[in-house]
């Protein structure tokens, strides 16, 4: 694969500075239309140590205008980084519609680092490459543009690079160590690239020994990507909200049986029997929570649930157990415009606590298969690639250590009516009642289907939903509880 960039191509100072003007010129006009049409670009530069990987950045720097520009350097993972999953430090850095990151070291720099330096095996390395085409797939799926660089030098050029830095003492801790491995680090690249290659998401294999080719030509694939991109864009954007009807979303009967049938509503629980297990499990959550801190264990909990189901009784139930700093709430409500700018996972991912803490979701990234597929929020094809791309997003939660929560809190419509009702009447509840509730109500046979669906696609055995019978709210807290600590003390044992 590399021997295409080990081919001795040159461009004279001469040719450079004549054709350079051009593609500096023609990079800002498609910056420009791409900032217009609302298309996020992250560009990836890798390769080897000493190809000159800076200056091509601090070229791209004077060709574009910067305003709509950052650069990450992502070497080296912070304390903060590595008590999250691996994925969180990239989207926090990822691009808003329109704008333009440059991720200088990337979700390929571990991986190549790790496997080239035998710290994980071959089954290791292909998991975490399987990870990074389904996250370029997803942010691709979402309307973003990927250009992956990888600049090339042979062993030969590396030695010389080296051997002039070290004379000016300028020579990277990285090229020192790299360069002693070269062969082993270029068989895992190769590799990396090989597995990693898709059309939507294609590798640049750059010569990079001459730095006016290398600039050139990296600048020119660029710039081919962006109006290839924009080339692929509609005349006339095509509207979020499809021509059919709310009615028709259902893919149940109404009287069609659904998971939620299987939930007991008429389960109760008296006051004092009430009163005498939450004291109890309260009491036993605060021990858990300072034991998953003391273990360094992060925690999601995920509360869906009907209008008036009881959401928020349950979580003030929970939280009363443990002490504040140990966790966060995140009440989600309509996107900002700063989240509508980003892949609507963006939001979700940034909140995800870090070791020995908790993070709470009043609603949760399941909006996008309920609420945004029922109001036409969101379109079909995209309502229903959610289901892996959630499935995904847990997954990986899971797999760094994440124990994670997920409560459907299920309520009658007789139940609900009254209670919407019982909010109309009471001056402190009234602010609990909008019009959109009752219109969510209107359409709960359209909100049924999608909860079935719901859990019918993402009850894994790795992140399972508990259907909670809320008719009874005392009832529904102690289970939350229980679910809970009786987890939390099989995860932290």
């Amino acid at each position: 694969m590399f021997e295409t960039a080990e081919l001795g191509r040159k461009v004279s100072k001469k040719d450079f500075a004549a054709e350079e003007p051009k593609v500096h010129t023609a990079l800002l006009k498609n910056q420009s239309a791409l900032r217009d049409a609302g298309v996020p670009v992250i560009v990836i530069v890798s390769g080897i140590e000493g190809a000159g990987k800076g200056a091509f950045v601090n070229r791209l720097h004077k060709w574009l205008d910067t305003r709509g520009v950052e650069t990450h350097a992502l070497w080296e993972e912070s304390e903060e980084e590595r008590e999250r999953p691996f994925f969180w430090r990239f989207w926090r850095v990822m691009p808003a519609r329109g704008s333009i990151s440059v991720l200088f070291g990337s979700w390929y720099t571990k991986p190549i680092v790790d496997h080239a330096l035998n710290q994980t095996d071959v089954d290791a390395y292909e998991r975490a490459l399987h990870r990074n085409v389904q996250l370029e797939r997803l942010l691709v799926d979402d309307g973003a543009l990927i250009i992956k660089f990888w600049f090339h030098l042979t062993r030969k050029q590396q030695q010389a690079r080296l051997a002039a830095d070290l004379k000016t003492k300028s020579a990277s801790p990285q090229l020192k160590a790299y360069a002693r491995s070269y062969k082993r680090f270029a068989n895992v690249s190769e590799r990396a690239i090989r597995l990693t290659d898709r059309s939507h998401a294609p590798w640049h294999i750059i010569e990079a020994a001459d730095e006016y080719y290398r600039d050139l030509y990296a600048g020119r694939h660029l710039l081919e990507a962006m109006e290839h991109r924009l080339a692929s864009l509609p005349n006339t954007q095509t509207p979020a909200v499809e021509s059919i009807p709310p009615q028709a979303v259902p893919t149940v009967g109404p009287t069609e049986r659904t998971v939620l049938e299987t939930v007991d509503l008429t389960a109760s629980l008296g006051g004092k029997d009430y009163d005498k297990q939450l004291e109890s499990r309260q009491t036993e959550l605060r021990q858990l929570a300072w034991k998953a801190k003391n273990q360094g264990r992060n925690t999601v909990m995920v509360f869906e649930g009907w209008d008036a189901a009881g959401k928020g009784g349950a979580i003030r139930r929970v939280t009363a157990g443990m002490d504040a700093r140990l966790y966060r709430v995140i009440s989600t409500a309509a996107p900002t415009d700063e989240e509508l700018a980003h892949h609507y996972l963006w939001r979700f991912w940034r909140h995800i606590p870090r070791a020995g803490h908790m993070t709470i979701y009043d609603r949760s990234w399941y909006g996008r298969v309920l609420v945004e597929r029922v109001e036409r929020i969101a379109t079909t094809e995209a309502w229903k690639r959610a289901y892996q791309e959630i499935n995904d997003f847990e997954e990986q939660l899971v797999e760094h250590g994440v124990i994670l929560f997920k409560f459907w809190l299920h309520i009658s419509p007789e139940e609900q009516l009254a209670r919407f009702k019982q909010r109309e009447k009471i001056e402190r509840k009234q602010h609990k009642i909008t019009d959109e509730d009752w219109r969510n109500r209107a359409r709960r046979h359209a909100y049924r289907a999608a909860v079935h669906d719901m859990v019918a696609r993402s009850s894994t055995d790795y992140a399972p939903w508990t259907l909670i019978s809320a008719n009874d709210k005392k009832r529904a807290r102690i289970e939350v509880l229980d679910t809970v600590c009786e987890r939390l003390a099989k995860e932290l044992d």
